[in-house]
């Protein structure tokens, strides 16, 4: 007969296994599920951050849901930050649903960042295809691991960590980087802070600015501010 201390290790062991298992992607049940698009826009469930989604019947998918074309070339809108990104996910390319994995294309202009963020439910995998990028991700002791990659190296991004990137080279550079969530995610840290509306007493004790600096940083990151 079990003690109440093996019981209660047992129900704590089962708990964190259930946790675990919700906080990532489901399996899939079937081999693939390509969105039906007569059944309207995609959907999202809130209680578990998945996306639900009818799909086809397997007798209407074709080759071309498997293949997605729009990372050619960069994206056309660059940030002031010198950053434009082309994701890939299960809203423009229907085969990723139901496989827990995205992808993104991103090119920095010469000295341009990707600014300090995380991905919620998502680890990522950042490989350089050109340039020379100053990459790294802040543990939760503080801790900071990065380095410059050059061109052909790959760097593993946790989930939920703070990174970013730089390009440090003479050159745009261009990276790819892999999910694995369809869903990632994404909390930019100085639109978090200063553009979610959190508030002003709070931002100036915290990061020991005067209100009009903390007026400033808001108008820059959020909407409703500017102008």
């Amino acid at each position: 007969m079990f003690s109440e201390n093996t019981l209660w290790l047992m129900l704590a062991i089962f708990s964190l296994s259930v946790a675990i298992t919700l906080a990532s992607d489901p399996d899939p049940v079937q081999d693939f599920c390509i969105p039906n698009p007569r059944f309207g826009a995609m959907k999202t469930s809130h209680a578990n951050m998945h996306y639900t989604l009818p799909c086809k019947n397997s007798s209407e998918v074709t080759t071309d849901d498997f293949v997605f074309s729009g990372m050619k070339a960069s994206g056309n809108n660059f940030s002031d930050t010198g950053l434009a990104v082309v994701s890939a996910s299960p809203t423009n390319f229907p085969g990723l649903n139901t496989l827990g994995l995205s992808f993104a294309r991103a090119d920095i202009e010469v000295g341009g960042i990707n600014p300090p963020h995380f991905h919620p439910r998502a680890t990522e995998l950042v490989h350089v295809v050109q340039g020379k990028v100053y990459s790294g991700f802040v543990d939760s002791s503080n801790r900071v691991f990065a380095r410059v990659l050059e061109q052909g190296e790959v760097m593993v991004l946790p989930k939920g960590l703070v990174h970013f990137m730089m390009n440090v080279g003479d050159e745009p550079a261009t990276l790819f980087g892999s999910f694995n969530s369809q869903n990632p995610g994404i909390q930019k840290i100085p639109s978090a802070v200063f553009g979610s509306g959190i508030d002003e007493e709070l931002l100036q004790k915290a990061f020991g600015l005067t209100p009009k600096q903390i007026g400033t940083m808001r108008k820059k990151f959020d909407p409703k501010t500017a102008g």
